[in-house]
């Protein structure tokens, strides 16, 4: 028996991949393959046909044949076994036997064919060893993989073993230091006799004031910072409590400046500060549709002076069930229930001065369409040439948002460079990410819709996703605002301040 080559052609005899066992010329198992499908008789059952010289076996593999191209005293049992294991390679490697799945695996079958077929002779070899040589599966080598994880996961324990250690050596130092933050300490504990538990959470606000500040009603004493300066005495641990010094010194001298300089929400450092913030976040499939989306908001209320902290804040929100709101414990719920109002429990106390307060929450949660604020669609269509023709469009659906700085991000499966053919807006390949950024300085009622056309290398249409979105807006999904402040002593309108942001957290397409 002796196998000159094996190949994978389609009905019209084009060779797919075919690998050639003895010494040939290309021309000639062109030739061959080409004079196959004349060969074959339609609607016939055989599986072999001979010609002068050489004799085919066959087998049909779908919309293609595998073919064993052997000479004419070649074993015809032997040959019609090899080609069954030849079929079932190729059904194992690939998972649908069509011409693109064929050429993405065609290395992997190429190395098969060798292992089953040698100098044109058939070795004695069945598939599982045929799988077992081409993964190259190695006993040495899963020894080696055990021995590095076990070894990396002997620095993670000791390095959770340390952190430990010097966190417990930080508490100590900074117990050493108490003498000078207990007279802050104090002040938040005496403030209002220790009724008001202020904050829920962290702020979302990224610039805060430090815990260390005090929070009673009158701005921080310059004795403050002249006390904070004996952190510099030296302990005992002298070395351990210089590395940690800077920890603790440095936010509350910036802390304590805050009020003067501003920042965040100490902009109106005399006044009243609101600060109403939603972060959204969607997750949508490939074709667009909606799987989940998920708005999340907090209303911060700032009181500078403890003159202005008996206040009542009216709000605005859209009129939608679905939205869950969520007040502090010490407002009145019934009064923001029935009047969309903020307000103490207790009129006669005030709110805590120099503190970003939590006041409010809310969180809409929905699979409806409709309320999607801006959608993308993202089309990769092969092009035939190891690239894909990539269409990529925006509409906004809430008219009533203004998005700015938006950057859709959509990924580069290949290598990193990008044909784009026409493009509203501009576009940025970044190569260490390997990314297209397609980014759009505004998008609004003006233009509410756009594209990028481009061709991307990379074949798989699926490794253009999932696209990212980012964007931010002065108009919020649920519409929250506040429409003016009273000051409740007084009961005159008191001034205030207001920032409003809308930003997408979490903005996935695919």
């Amino acid at each position: 028996m002796v196998v000159l080559a094996a190949s994978i052609v389609t009905k019209s005899g084009k060779a797919v991949i075919s690998r050639q066992f003895r010494e040939m010329q290309r021309s000639r198992i062109e030739g061959l393959l080409a004079s196959f499908p004349k060969l074959t008789s339609t609607g016939q059952q055989h599986t072999t046909v001979e010609t002068e010289h050489v004799r085919y076996v066959y087998q049909p593999l779908e919309e293609l044949f595998i073919v064993l191209i052997t000479n004419r005293q070649s074993n015809i049992l032997q040959d019609i076994e090899s080609l069954h294991l030849f079929a079932r390679v190729v059904t194992d490697i690939c998972r649908s036997c069509d011409e693109h799945d064929i050429l993405r695996n065609a290395f992997e079958l190429l190395c098969a064919f060798d292992e089953i077929i040698s100098e044109g002779y058939r070795e004695n070899v069945n598939l599982s060893q045929v799988k077992s040589i081409i993964e190259m599966e190695s006993h040495e080598e899963r020894i080696q993989e055990i021995i590095a994880k076990n070894k990396e996961q002997e620095a993670k324990e000791e390095l959770k073993r340390r952190a430990k250690q010097f966190d417990m050596q930080k508490k100590e130092a900074q117990k050493r230091g108490q003498g000078f933050m207990q007279g802050n300490f104090s002040s938040q504990n005496n403030y209002m006799g220790g009724r008001f538990s202020p904050a829920l959470e962290p702020t979302v606000q990224t610039t805060m004031d430090s815990p260390y500040v005090s929070r009673s009603s009158t701005p921080p004493a310059p004795s403050s910072k002249a006390r904070g300066m004996q952190l510099g005495r030296k302990p005992k641990s002298t070395d351990l409590f210089e590395a940690i010094k800077t920890e603790v010194e440095e936010p509350l001298l910036k802390s304590s400046r805050s009020s003067v300089s501003g920042g965040g929400m100490t902009k109106n450092p005399e006044g009243i500060h609101v600060n109403i913030e939603e972060r959204v976040s969607l997750a949508a499939n490939k074709d667009g549709g909606l799987e989940q989306m998920e708005v999340r908001g907090v209303l911060t209320l700032r009181v500078g002076d403890g003159s202005s902290g008996r206040v009542r804040l009216t709000l605005q929100a859209a009129d939608d069930p679905a939205i869950n709101f969520k007040t502090h414990p010490n407002v009145d719920k019934s009064v923001f229930k029935n009047e969309k109002a903020v307000q103490m429990r207790d009129t006669s106390r005030a709110f805590p001065v120099n503190q970003n307060l939590e006041v409010v929450r809310w969180k809409f949660t929905t699979r409806d369409e409709t309320a999607v604020p801006l959608t993308i669609n993202c089309w990769p269509s092969p092009a035939g040439d190891g690239s894909c023709d990539v269409n990529i469009e925006y509409e906004l659906e809430a008219d009533q948002l203004e998005l700015r700085d938006v950057v859709v991000s959509i990924p580069l499966p290949a290598e990193p460079s990008v044909t784009v053919h026409s493009a509203d807006g501009s576009y940025f390949v970044d190569r260490q990410r390997r990314s297209l950024d397609w980014q759009l300085p505004v998008i609004n009622s003006s233009n509410k819709a756009g594209s990028l056309e481009c061709n991307i290398p990379g074949e798989n249409v699926d490794g253009f996703f999932p696209v990212m979105v980012s964007f931010v807006s002065e108009r919020l999904i649920c519409d929250v605002d506040v429409n003016d402040v009273q000051n409740l002593e007084t009961d005159a309108p008191a001034e205030f301040t207001k920032d409003i942001l809308l930003s997408a957290d979490d903005y996935t397409i695919g």
